[in-house]
């Protein structure tokens, strides 16, 4: 908890302290358990938080959480009575949601407070610009709905060329003046991920959405040098079995690894039903008693084997880290990735929900 607090200060060092800060918790918080992540979130001072489904905001707001929640994924019809039975902000990406949604609130006293979408170049969910105002001007707007915010979602903010998050920018900024010309003054208006916080400062407008960076990565080409940010998780597992194989001798599904010397392999409790890709296998590594030890063979759905040959000693029990630190090495969510040819939020959503999570801070843990 630690090193998520230091990356919530990172973002706030980048903001304007006037700048609201929607932490983004969907997908389980990127794998971390989001529950957990929203309570220590919210005692860092953090009140707002986005998730991306609404059965994703109705766990939250079951475990107690009263602050604002905006469902930032896709809606239908069904969802409307849930949505509002939850207190949840929708995001209204067509004008069908907003009628929709108008007639569940039939008889309802005070407006219903959403998040309007607007797709400047992102290609997925959204209104077009021009359709903004006359939806805003629509019977929707008159009573049932009240926009709360205005949200727009950057394609490509991690690039090191920011000619299209520059045109998308532009087009956003556009519409701003438009509403405001109109008299139309919406409170929280936000189009920075995590990639454009850190590069794109005209973009933090009056609220941000870090989402990886809050858990320690990025995607970005940093042109002072890589921010500076702390994954908060590790990944550990256990040997169960140490297995001596003689040379010519297979390991796991398809005999892609033959020993071709003397080897000692261990086994671990880990596999891809656990998030742990297959993509992995014969490319990843694992640290074992301060040593890397290299993935042999394929990642079976319940264990994952590795060539411990070259480090002594090693017994059943032994802790294995597969993403985390053991003496002076580290691997980190973005190696995984790299091995995997991925990016380190999937492997980081990827870690199932058999995997216990176990939360420290100032030495003391809670699972």
């Amino acid at each position: 908890m630690s090193a998520l607090r230091h990356n919530v200060d990172q973002v706030r060092r980048r903001i304007p302290k006037q700048c609201d800060i929607l932490a983004v918790v969907k997908a389980d918080a990127y794998g971390h358990g989001a529950t957990t992540i929203v309570s220590a979130l919210t005692k860092m001072g953090v009140r707002r938080f986005g998730v991306a489904t609404v059965e994703e905001g109705i766990e939250l707001r079951n475990s107690g959480m009263e602050d604002p929640i905006l469902v930032m994924g896709a809606l239908s019809p069904e969802h409307c009575a849930a949505i509002i039975a939850h207190r949840l902000t929708p995001i209204i990406h067509d004008r069908d949601i907003a009628a929709q949604l108008t007639k569940h609130l039939s008889g309802q006293t005070g407006p219903y407070a959403v998040h309007i979408k607007v797709d400047t170049g992102m290609g997925r969910l959204g209104l077009s610009p021009d359709d903004v105002l006359p939806l805003l001007h629509s019977s929707a707007f008159q009573g049932a709905l009240s926009a709360e915010g205005l949200m727009t979602h950057l394609a490509d903010a991690d690039s090191e060329d920011p000619t299209f998050t520059t045109i998308q920018i532009e087009l956003f900024r556009t519409l701003i003046g438009r509403l405001k010309a109109a008299g139309i003054d919406i409170p929280l208006i936000h189009a920075a991920n995590s990639a454009a916080i850190l590069l794109h400062p005209s973009t933090h407008f009056t609220m941000v959405r870090p989402g990886i960076m809050l858990y320690g990565y990025h995607t970005i080409a940093h042109p002072d040098g890589p921010p500076d940010l702390k994954p908060i998780l590790s990944l550990v597992t256990r040997v169960v079995q140490v297995r001596v194989l003689t040379p010519g001798q297979s390991i796991s599904y398809n005999r892609l690894f033959t020993a071709s010397r003397p080897s000692r392999i261990a086994v671990l409790r880990i596999g891809y039903a656990d998030g742990y890709s297959r993509l992995l296998s014969n490319r990843g590594a694992v640290l074992i008693r301060g040593h890397r030890a290299p993935i042999v063979g394929r990642v079976c759905m319940d264990m994952t084997m590795v060539d411990v040959t070259d480090i002594p000693n090693v017994v059943p029990g032994d802790e294995a880290v597969l993403i985390g630190q053991q003496g002076g090495l580290r691997i980190t969510a973005a190696h995984l990735a790299d091995w995997s040819q991925t990016i380190p939020y999937e492997v980081l959503c990827a870690i199932g929900p058999r995997v216990r999570r176990v939360y420290s801070d100032h030495n003391i843990t809670t699972t």
